[in-house]
C-alpha cells in the first residue's frame, strides 16, 4: 500500500504496455494522414469515435452516475494538460522522423519520476536522481546545441516541441494518479476525450476553412491551419482505427496509474522507442542518427535503472515488514 492506496503494480504494468503499443500505432497512423488533413480534424475524428467506446466501457463500470466528480477542476486542467501533450508531438510528428520524435518525447518518463516527489510525495533517492539526469544529457545529445541552425534538418523549435509535449504528458499523468483514488479510468479517459472533442472544435471554427494555412510555410504550422476535407474512402478505416485506439489508449493509461505509484509505471513506457524505431523503418524507411541512438541508449540506460531500483527497494519493504510480523 502506497500512501493509503493499494498499488497493484503488475496490473498497472499490463495496462501501461498495451496502452504504449496503442500509443506506436496511434502516431504511426497520424504521421500517415499528416500531409493530406489538418492535425483538428483527425483528433476530432479520433476522439469523437474514442469516446463511444469510452462511454462503453462506463456503462461497465458503473454507468453515467461515475462521470459526476467533486473535483471538475482538476479534471479539466488534467483535459488540457493531454491536449497539449498530444497536439505538440503530433506538430512535431508531421515533421520529424517517428523515431527522432518519440525518443525526444522519452523525456516524459524522467520528468514523471522528478515531479512524483513534490507532486505526490514520493520518495526518490540520489541514485535515481542520477539516473534521471542521464537520461535527461541524452534528450540534450538529440538537441544537437552544437549544431548550427543551417546545419538541422528542422527548426530548434520544432524539437523542442517533443519535450514540451513530455513535460506536459508527465504533469498530466501525475494528476491522474492524484486524482484516481475517486475516479474511474473510463470517466477520466471521457474527460480527456470531451477536451479534445472541444479544442478541435474550437481549431474548427477559428480555421477550419485554411484561411491561415496559406499564410504559413513550416510543415507543422501548415498541418494545424490546413483546412477541414471529407476523408478518401482509403482513409476512413485509418479514422476509425485511431478512435478505437484512442479509447484503448485513454482507459490504459488511466487504470496504469491508478493502479500503480508513478515511479513504478513510468520506465515502462520506454517500450514505446523500439516501437517506433521498427515502425519507422518498416513503415517510411527512417532510420535514427547517431546522436539519437545515443540519446536512446542513454533514456533507455536511466529508464532500466531506476525501474530495477524500484523493485530492489520494494523487496526490501517487504522483506522488512515480513520480519516486523514475525
Amino acid at each position: 500500500m502506497i500512501n493509503g492506496r493499494y498499488n497493484f503494480a503488475g496490473l498497472a504494468i499490463l495496462f501501461v504496455l498495451i496502452g504504449v503499443f496503442c500509443i506506436s500505432i496511434n502516431d504511426l497512423l497520424i504521421k500517415q494522414l499528416s500531409g493530406g488533413y489538418p492535425l483538428h480534424q483527425i483528433v476530432f475524428a479520433r476522439s469523437g469515435i474514442g469516446i463511444l467506446f469510452t462511454l462503453l466501457i462506463v456503462q461497465y463500470e458503473g454507468g453515467f452516475g461515475i462521470l459526476r466528480t467533486k473535483r471538475p477542476g482538476l479534471h479539466a486542467l488534467r483535459g488540457i494538460l493531454i491536449v497539449v501533450a498530444n497536439m505538440t508531438f503530433f506538430l512535431a510528428l508531421a515533421v520529424l522522423p517517428l523515431a527522432d520524435a518519440t525518443a525526444l518525447f522519452f523525456a516524459a518518463p524522467l520528468f514523471i519520476t522528478l515531479l512524483s516527489i513534490p507532486i505526490l510525495g514520493e520518495k526518490v533517492g540520489p541514485l535515481r536522481l542520477s539516473a534521471v539526469a542521464v537520461g535527461f544529457a541524452g534528450v540534450i545529445i538529440m538537441q544537437r546545441p552544437w549544431a548550427g541552425s543551417d546545419s538541422l534538418e528542422v527548426n530548434r523549435i520544432v524539437l523542442l516541441l517533443p519535450v514540451l509535449s513530455a513535460l506536459t504528458y508527465a504533469m498530466n499523468q501525475l494528476l491522474t494518479r492524484k486524482l484516481g483514488v475517486a475516479s474511474k479510468a473510463s470517466a477520466m479517459a471521457v474527460y480527456i476525450q470531451t477536451a479534445f472533442i472541444v479544442v478541435s472544435v474550437l481549431f474548427f471554427v477559428v480555421a477550419g476553412d485554411g484561411r491561415f494555412a496559406d499564410q504559413a510555410t513550416n510543415a507543422s504550422v501548415v498541418f494545424l491551419l490546413r483546412a477541414w476535407v471529407w476523408p478518401a474512402d482509403s482513409d476512413l478505416w485509418i479514422f476509425v482505427g485511431l478512435g478505437v485506439n484512442s479509447a484503448i489508449i485513454g482507459y490504459c493509461l488511466s487504470q496504469a496509474y491508478r493502479l500503480a505509484d508513478a515511479a513504478t509505471v513510468a520506465p515502462f513506457e520506454y517500450i514505446g522507442l523500439p516501437l517506433a524505431v521498427l515502425w519507422g523503418f518498416v513503415v517510411f524507411g527512417d532510420l535514427p542518427v547517431a546522436e539519437v541512438w545515443i540519446g536512446i541508449a542513454l533514456i533507455l540506460g536511466s529508464g532500466l535503472f531506476v525501474f530495477l531500483r524500484e523493485r530492489h527497494k520494494a523487496r526490501l519493504l517487504a522483506h522488512s515488514q515480513i520480519k516486523a510480523r514475525n
